[in-house]
């Protein structure tokens, strides 16, 4: 299994953006498709998107379709989340999760690396 490590989160205003970061370690990375989750206060953990092995497949759940982006290097072994247009009910703990497949998808449980998450908040 890789070793999970987010960054990027942090306090914004509706309307900004912010990039988070997703760096592995520890295994390799390009057999690992990788996705973004997010949790909520009071909520459960919430798919927001993937991206498969190689980068080329990408898909997202409806509510930050078009307004998020993932992306990845695999020579950097980093996948990243590009966040625009960000709403107050965006605010959460984000997380990025690891399954060594070709494309995974939107159940946490079938995800079997972590990372600690990072918080986002976005003020009204």
């Amino acid at each position: 299994q890789v070793q999970l490590v987010e960054s990027g989160g942090g306090l914004v205003q509706t309307g900004d953006s912010l990039r988070l970061s997703c760096a592995a370690s520890g295994g390799t990375f390009s057999n690992y498709a990788m996705a973004w989750f997010r949790q909520a206060p009071g909520k459960e953990r919430e798919f927001v998107g993937t991206i498969s092995r190689s980068g080329r497949t990408t898909s997202y759940v409806d509510s930050v379709r078009g307004r998020f982006t993932i992306s990845r290097d695999n020579a950097k072994n980093t996948v990243f989340l590009q966040m625009n247009m960000l709403k107050p009910e965006d605010t959460a703990v984000y997380y990025c999760a690891g399954k060594r497949t070709t494309v995974a998808g939107t159940i946490s449980q079938e995800y079997d690396s972590w990372g600690q998450g990072t918080q986002v908040t976005v003020s009204s």
